[in-house]
């Protein structure tokens, strides 16, 4: 059976009308259902910018204790509370406690880095190995740090949280996450993503949650936007350059 840490998520109390959450699709969504559930080891959100997938996962992680702007739910920095107050009105429920965690988002990754430097400074500037690495990673290419994090931190029987991790990592690189993730999941790990790629989307077994404004719907990822588009345009892409560049033009 496969290790889940968090089971489902509901909404439990309605949010502010004069809230921007109010008119998120996702938000809507969750209050009209029981709750969604969590009943693989990876789980990915999917969906077009705006339907709130980022702003669910950052929910989740802060309401299980998780700092806002990443890290283990020991980190304490803060460079600016942008994060909503979408993870006050959300219930999560747990099947049990890990051993490992964290909440890893590309947006805020450069944040969590510098405080790693300010806590390791010593032990980066003398090669000295931590449970990051033996290196600063401001010092390594952004899709090498993520990488990084990943093989030196994530220890397995945790719970890991991912906001669009593809976002520095070249093809053969997130065939490589692919890989890494794999092996946690064997090490009793879950993981919930968001994310725009194809190739994450791939993982055997994964329960794919696309996010629109008709709802949050479980589906196959060969059935998800994402997946058709790309292989449209992979497949003749002159005929779509041809539609996005010449027949889309405004008269």
């Amino acid at each position: 059976m496969e290790r889940t840490y968090i089971s489902s998520v509901r909404l439990n109390s309605p949010v502010d009308e004069d809230s921007y959450l109010h008119n998120l699709a996702v938000v809507r969504h969750l209050s009209n259902m029981k709750e969604l559930r969590f009943s693989r080891a990876v789980t990915f959100f999917v969906g077009e910018n705006g339907t709130g997938k980022s702003t669910l996962l950052e929910a989740i992680a802060v309401a299980y204790g998780f700092n806002a702007e990443g890290g283990t739910r020991n980190f304490s920095f803060s460079t600016s509370a942008t994060h909503s107050d979408l993870y006050r009105h959300l219930t999560l429920s747990r099947n049990s406690y890990p051993k490992d965690g964290f909440f890893l988002r590309a947006e805020s990754f450069y944040n969590a880095a510098s405080y790693l430097d300010k806590i390791y400074e010593v032990e980066f500037r003398n090669h000295l190995q931590t449970g990051y690495g033996d290196r600063s990673l401001h010092e390594q290419s952004h899709g090498e740090s993520f990488l990084a994090l990943m093989v030196n931190r994530f220890g397995g029987n945790g719970i890991y949280l991912l906001d669009e991790p593809e976002a520095a990592l070249s093809p053969t690189r997130l065939m490589t996450l692919l890989a890494n993730i794999h092996e946690l999941v064997r090490e009793d790990s879950q993981f919930i993503i968001a994310t725009h790629s194809p190739i994450l989307m791939a993982y055997p077994g994964a329960e794919v949650y696309q996010l629109s404004e008709e709802g949050i719907r479980s589906m196959d990822y060969r059935q998800t936007e994402h997946f058709q588009l790309t292989r449209q345009f992979l497949e003749n892409p002159e005929k779509m350059l041809h539609y996005l560049l010449e027949e889309g033009k405004k008269p």
